[in-house]
């Protein structure tokens, strides 16, 4: 089992920002790889952050893997073989049907109602 421990900051201009910690201290930083479909990806940054037993991780998230649907990248410790992290980017037509997309329909539908309802309520007064 590995001793660390990957946490999301942000994703900012097509680059995942993450902070890795260890519990064991680490004389260099760790080694990471990210794969995407089984196949792994470059740009992938480690840096120290100088805290000790901590490092900042940057992962630049190649154009030409954006596509419709969902794309899962998998963060995985290269010494132990153990995922550590995995994000996502959904995309594309393929979502149309998300819950998130009938959402943003119900809310469009709930403000014309409400218009609709304040239109008649002035008009009948």
């Amino acid at each position: 089992m590995t001793d660390l421990t990957l946490t999301k900051t942000r994703l900012f201009a097509g680059v995942w920002e993450g902070v890795l910690t260890s519990q064991a201290a680490r004389s260099a930083p760790p080694s990471l790889t990210v794969s995407h479909q089984n196949t792994a990806i470059s740009g992938v940054e480690v840096a120290a952050t100088g805290a000790d037993r901590e490092w900042i991780v940057r992962i630049a998230i190649p154009a030409d893997l954006i596509a419709d649907g969902v794309q899962t990248f998998v963060v995985t410790d290269t010494d132990a073989g153990e995922t550590l992290s995995s994000f996502a980017i959904l995309a594309g037509d393929a979502l149309a049907e998300d819950i998130r997309s009938e959402m943003d329909l119900l809310r469009a539908e709930l403000d014309m109602l409400k218009r609709a309802f304040r239109r008649h309520c002035v008009e009948t007064t």
